[in-house]
């Protein structure tokens, strides 16, 4: 059912007798700035601009966050930012890392360099979060700053991806749940499905049942992480220099390479940090919620990875951690011994229930946002009264069952992680094209050292971008090519106006104090 939509009549006094003749001087004046605003739009879009004007963009569009509540705030954030972030990558990535960088220094300097990187991008695109105040994430700001072909790729590409990880997670928590209950080991799609469908079903409540249970999850992760790092300095022996056979760290240009890899592996296993930016439309005190959110959220989360990288190499050989599939699974065998399967088992169903939670949170808001703007049907941009957008919850969940029953999602993971480092880029171009657009627009947050640590963590995205296509050309072709499909699709799909079909209806909405028109504060 359809949330309650307040208009801007209904908002509005009626009128009294005489009023009219009670317009001052500086009230006719307000009107005719409005109608210059209005002149310069349709002028702008007669020009065939895919960019919408400063004037009106810089208030969204009051359907795109109609029905949305404000109700979360930085526990939320911290909440959403450690559940999305913190996956199987920690358990995993430290053997590949290892490989790598054999010598413990080398390690720890590059997950803390990580680390880094993340936190310069939270402190740069932050700003764009209290800015804009829409939900929807990396398309929010790409159709803003970039137009609107780049936010329907960067949109698409991100609601894809959200579905697919949803996909995958749900799969991986099948799999380990056979593993620790044998009589389950053949129904990992089923567990699957049925782990979509309930989360589906709790999403669907209510923002606060989902809000709630990103708390718990992250908070019941975060412990069992932690629990088992202070196991393993518990039980760790005295240290072992390493051998002078084991496999010698490498210098010169083999190290930069050799750092680079194993940095884009540190960097995958960061990727979350920005997941605050998805909910903007439904925080309260925006300017600061945010930031606290985003830099603390990073923050936590390049904590839990170091400890539990020191604690890997307090009880784990570095030899025997080097290409391990599973380094968490080695030190729990260390510590546990033959119970050390089941303590891993058990603490990677906490961390995939976390984060399945943070997916069917997050990709609803990227496909309401765009629904909103005529990218989908509208129907999609529906909200309950619990504030969920309903629509866009179960496409979303449907989506992520059809990769699931299909078996595609890791081919689609593969192909869009291409996308995921253009998604970055695309969010660090736009702090610089909005801060030069619109210079005067208010910003409750302004980006920490901005120009110089929003430029290197773009050029850090563009270092990425290639380390991605010369170690992955092959899903990177394929990356290509759907990019140059995808421009058809929006030719076919882009929002039209009645006049030139430039923009999208909504970005036409100029209703005063969208803030209190268009959001539910409950």
């Amino acid at each position: 059912m359809k949330g309650p939509q307040r208009s801007c009549k209904s908002e509005t006094a009626p009128a009294q007798p005489g009023l009219l003749g009670t317009i001052l001087p500086h009230d006719v004046e307000s009107c005719h700035r409005l109608v210059r605003r209005i002149g310069e739009r349709r002028t702008a879009s007669a020009q065939g601009s895919d960019t919408v004007p400063a004037t009106l963009e810089t208030m969204p569009p009051a359907a795109s966050s109609g029905g949305l509540l404000r109700v979360l705030g930085t526990g939320f954030g911290l909440a959403v930012t450690v559940g999305g972030t913190v996956g199987l990558g920690i358990l995993r990535a430290p053997g590949e890392v290892a490989v790598q960088l054999p010598d413990a220094r080398l390690i720890v300097g590059v997950w803390a360099l990580g680390g880094l990187y993340a936190l310069l991008g939270a402190l740069s695109v932050a700003e764009l979060g209290t800015l804009a105040g829409r939900s929807g994430g990396f398309y929010v700001f790409a159709r803003r700053a970039l137009g609107l072909y780049p936010g329907f790729v960067v949109g698409w590409s991100d609601w894809l991806a959200a579905c697919g990880s949803a996909a995958a997670t749900a799969l991986v928590l099948g799999e380990y749940a056979g593993r620790l209950v044998p009589s389950l080991a053949d129904h990992a799609v089923l567990i699957a499905l049925s782990a979509l469908l309930g989360f589906g079903l709790l999403q669907g409540r209510g923002l606060r049942w989902g809000s709630r249970t990103q708390g718990l999850t992250s908070t019941v992760k975060a412990l069992a992480l932690l629990g088992l790092v202070v196991c393993c300095f518990a039980v760790a022996g005295p240290r072992v220099p390493p051998s002078p056979s084991g496999p010698a760290v490498p210098a010169g240009l083999a190290l930069l390479a050799a750092l680079v890899v194993a940095l884009q592996a540190v960097v995958y296993t960061f990727d979350g940090w920005y997941a605050p930016l998805y909910f903007a439309g439904e925080v309260r005190q925006l300017g600061r919620a945010i930031p606290r959110a985003m830099i603390g959220g990073v923050l936590l989360v390049t904590a839990i990875y170091l400890l539990v990288n020191l604690a890997l190499l307090a009880v784990v050989p570095l030899p025997q951690l080097a290409g391990h599939s599973l380094a968490v699974g080695a030190a729990a065998e260390a510590v546990f011994g033959s119970g050390g399967e089941t303590v891993t088992g058990v603490l990677a169903i906490l961390i995939l229930l976390s984060v399945l939670n943070a997916c069917t949170l997050t990709a609803p808001r990227v496909l309401f946002a765009m629904s909103a703007d005529g990218f989908f049907v509208r129907r999609a941009a529906a909200v309950n009264r619990g504030g969920t957008p309903w629509v866009a919850l179960w496409a979303s969940i449907a989506a992520a069952a059809g990769f699931v029953l299909s078996g595609t999602f890791k081919q689609v993971l593969a192909v869009l992680a291409f996308f995921m480092v253009i998604n970055y880029a695309s969010a660090f171009i736009a702090v610089f094209v909005l801060r030069r657009r619109e210079p005067g627009a208010a910003r409750p947050y302004r980006a920490w050292g901005y120009p110089w640590s929003t430029s290197l963590v773009l050029a850090g995205s563009a270092a990425f971008l290639m380390a991605a296509v010369a170690s992955d050309t092959r899903n990177s072709l394929w990356a290509l090519a759907l990019l140059a499909l995808s421009y058809p699709v929006y030719r076919l799909l882009r929002p039209a106006r009645p006049d030139d079909g430039t923009d999208p209806p909504n970005a036409d909405r100029t209703e005063p104090f969208p803030e209190v028109t268009g959001v539910s504060k409950r």
